[in-house]
C-alpha cells in the first residue's frame, strides 16, 4: 500500500488523483489533504478518502473542518504545508503557481518520490530544486503529460548530470496549440476570457488553460524538460500537435524517434507518477486504432504567440530570470481572468518586466523569493501604465 499527500486536492490534479486512488483502494491510501479555502470540497473528501492530516492555506476554512472532525489533524499555513510534504511516500505537488515552490522543495529535502505537477516551482526555482533533488532518495516524477512522455520515451528517470545524454539529439514537446490556433492577429486583438478558457482537447485549471491559449504553458515546459533531464535548450523544439495523441517524443543522433501516444487524459500522468517504476492497469488514455485516422503536425506561430519566444530567452538567460518570466506572467494571467486586461496584453507585460531583469544570481532559495517579489511589482507597475 502505497501512502499519498495531496497537496492542492481541490483542482484539476488533485481531484484527478483522487480519481485514480479510488478506482485502486487495494494499491493507495490517501494520508494527507491540502487546499486552499473549498472546505467544502474538502470536507466531502476526507469523507470518503480518511487521511490522517489535513492542511488548508486559509485559517477559517481549517476552523470549520476542525469542527466537522474533531479528532482529526488539521493545521494551516505555509509551515504546515511543508511539513505536510514529508509525510507520504508519494507527494503529490498540484499546487498552482509558484506558491507550489515551498513544497517541492521540502518533499525532495525530505527524500520523498515528488508527483510534480506544479511545473512553475521547478522553473522559478531551478537552481535551488536540483540541489534538493541530491538528497538521498529524492525523485521528481512529472505529471505534465509533455514531460511524463519524454520521461518514459528517455527510459525512466535518467537524470545525471555527470553522465549527459550523449546519445538524444532533440526532445520535441507537443503543444495542441490552444484555442487560437488558426486565428489572426486581428482576431486575437478581439479574444475574450471565454475564448481562451475554451480549450480544444484538455480539461485543466483556468490558469494552466490561459497559459496555453498563449502558448507560455509550453513555453514553461521548455524551461521544465532542460531542468529534469539537463538537455540544452537548442536540443529542445516545439511543435504544434492538435489531437493531442502524441504526448511528447526524442530523436536520437541515429534520427530513430521514439514517442508516447495516449488519447489525452490527465489520469494516465498520474498513474505512471503514483506507480512508477512499475505499471498497472488503467482505463485512461485508451487509443482506438480503428477510429484514428491522423496525426498531424506544424510550427508554432512565434509572431503571433510571443510568450514561447520570451521563455526560451528567459531560459538561456538562467538564474533567476525564469522567476521573473514567471512571476510576469501570474500577475498578467490573473488580471486577465479579473478582465482587468486584454489577451494580447499578457506578452507585452512579461516582455516589458523582463527589460528591467537585474540580473540576480540564483544562489539561495532567498534570490528566488527576492526575485519573484521584485518581478511582481514590476509587472505590476508595468501592467497599470498598460
Amino acid at each position: 500500500m502505497t501512502s499519498v499527500a495531496i497537496l492542492g486536492s481541490t483542482g484539476s490534479i488533485g481531484t484527478q488523483t483522487l480519481d485514480v486512488i479510488r478506482r485502486n483502494p487495494e494499491e493507495f491510501s490517501v494520508e494527507v489533504l491540502a487546499a486552499g479555502s473549498s472546505a467544502d470540497l474538502v470536507i466531502e473528501q476526507i469523507a470518503e478518502f480518511k487521511p490522517s492530516l489535513v492542511v488548508m492555506a486559509d485559517a477559517a476554512a481549517a476552523q470549520k473542518i476542525k469542527t466537522e472532525f474533531d479528532t482529526l489533524q488539521v493545521y494551516h499555513g505555509k509551515e504546515a504545508l511543508e511539513k505536510a510534504a514529508t509525510q507520504s511516500d508519494v507527494i503529490v505537488n498540484a499546487i498552482v503557481g509558484f506558491a507550489g515552490l515551498p513544497v517541492t522543495l521540502a518533499a525532495l529535502n525530505a527524500g520523498k518520490r515528488l508527483a510534480l505537477a506544479n511545473k512553475e516551482s521547478l522553473i522559478a526555482g531551478g537552481p535551488i530544486v536540483q540541489k534538493a533533488r541530491e538528497s538521498k532518495n529524492a525523485q521528481i516524477i512529472p505529471v505534465d503529460s509533455e514531460h511524463c512522455a519524454l520521461h518514459q520515451c528517455l527510459g525512466g528517470d535518467t537524470t545525471n548530470a555527470d553522465e549527459p545524454f550523449t546519445t538524444v539529439k532533440k526532445l520535441l514537446l507537443t503543444a495542441s496549440g490552444g484555442p487560437f490556433r488558426k486565428w489572426t492577429k486581428t482576431e486575437l486583438n478581439q479574444a475574450t476570457l471565454e475564448d481562451a478558457l475554451n480549450h480544444p482537447t484538455w480539461s485543466m485549471g483556468q490558469k494552466i488553460t490561459i497559459d496555453s491559449s498563449t502558448l507560455m504553458n509550453k513555453g514553461l515546459e521548455v524551461i521544465e524538460a532542460h531542468e529534469l533531464f539537463g538537455i540544452g535548450y537548442d536540443q529542445i523544439d516545439v511543435i504544434v500537435h492538435p489531437q493531442s495523441v502524441i504526448h511528447s517524443m526524442v530523436e536520437f543522433v541515429d534520427s530513430s524517434v521514439i514517442a508516447q501516444l495516449s488519447m489525452p487524459d490527465m489520469r494516465l500522468p498520474i498513474s505512471y507518477a503514483l506507480r512508477y517504476p512499475t505499471r498497472g492497469e488503467a482505463p485512461w488514455g485508451e487509443i482506438n486504432w480503428d477510429t484514428m485516422r491522423r496525426l498531424d503536425f506544424e510550427k508554432p506561430n512565434e509572431e503571433a504567440f510571443p510568450c514561447l519566444g520570451l521563455a526560451y530567452e528567459a531560459g538561456k538567460i538562467g538564474e533567476t530570470a525564469p522567476a521573473w518570466l514567471n512571476a510576469a506572467n501570474e500577475i498578467a494571467v490573473e488580471a486577465f481572468l479579473k478582465r482587468v486586461i486584454k489577451w494580447v496584453e499578457i506578452p507585452e507585460i512579461i516582455q516589458m518586466t523582463l527589460n528591467e531583469f537585474d540580473g540576480v544570481l540564483a544562489e539561495t532559495e532567498h534570490d528566488i523569493y527576492a526575485a519573484d517579489r521584485k518581478a511582481r511589482v514590476i509587472a505590476t507597475a508595468v501592467m497599470e501604465k498598460l
